[in-house]
């Protein structure tokens, strides 16, 4: 399996901090947030990343991670020129993944749960982790049952079989959002290269994941801890105290 680490966007949202630097290079308490997701990777054994980022801040993606030699992996760099959706940014890495499965982890995205286990079992079709949020409209929403995960040696109360995904929508079918981390078999890309702009002019990883769930070969798993999508200065602020109070209760 390869990693493909999502870095794109403007990130308005923590203008004027974003004037100078990637918000994925933003501190969390102590380290960049890109090592959050970057990490999740690594435990999960994938050796192989690239990574996907706007032309404005390459290079200060490119200094922070270098080759990736103290990460103990080699990096790919991929730009994205015009920030036109996840999808969009995950297809810039087709030729990388080279009809590999892979982990798209976005570089915002702090996960608590160790996802290794589900990561390392991934066989084939896709597989998104969802997590319960008070503001289901602001993310894509999976509609649910409770199942056994077939990915999984672990099978739990978690484990879902996903009936329905919607991208931010107006009245949600639950509180499940889908969290930055997508596991697909190489099949997204061909899915991606048909893609239609969404109403916002992107092309929406909830419809490649909508695919998969219409060939019923989409997976999912409820995750139990803190996830944080830092993307704004209130959710930046709690991931680093969240990274804060763990790193004290050691």
């Amino acid at each position: 399996m390869k990693g493909v680490l999502i870095c794109g966007g403007t990130g308005s949202r923590l203008k004027p901090l974003t004037e100078i630097t990637n918000k994925s290079l933003l501190p969390v308490y102590d380290r960049p947030l890109i090592q959050f997701p970057l990490q999740t990777l690594l435990a999960a054994g994938i050796r192989e990343i690239a990574v996907i980022t706007g032309p404005e801040h390459m290079d200060q993606m490119t200094n922070f991670l270098g080759s990736g030699s103290r990460f103990g992996c080699p990096f790919g760099f991929r730009v994205q020129e015009k920030p036109e959706g996840i999808a969009q940014a995950l297809g810039l890495a087709e030729e990388f993944v080279d009809g590999d499965s892979v982990c798209a982890i976005l570089g915002d995205n702090v996960f608590f749960d160790d996802l290794s286990p589900i990561i390392k079992n991934f066989k084939e079709g896709a597989h998104v982790f969802l997590k319960e949020v008070s503001d289901p409209e602001r993310f894509g929403v999976a509609g649910i049952k409770h199942t056994k995960n077939r990915n999984s040696e672990i099978v739990t109360r978690n484990s879902v079989h996903v009936l329905s995904l919607e991208e931010k929508p107006k009245h949600p079918k639950s509180n499940l959002a889908m969290t930055g981390c997508y596991l697909f078999d190489a099949r997204c890309f061909e899915v991606i290269r048909h893609l239609k702009p969404s109403h916002r002019g992107e092309l929406e990883i909830t419809d490649t994941c909508r695919w998969f769930l219409e060939h019923d070969d989409l997976s999912a798993t409820i995750l139990v801890k803190d996830w944080i999508d830092a993307g704004t200065f209130e959710s930046l602020f709690r991931a680093a105290e969240m990274v804060r109070s763990q790193r004290t209760a050691l």
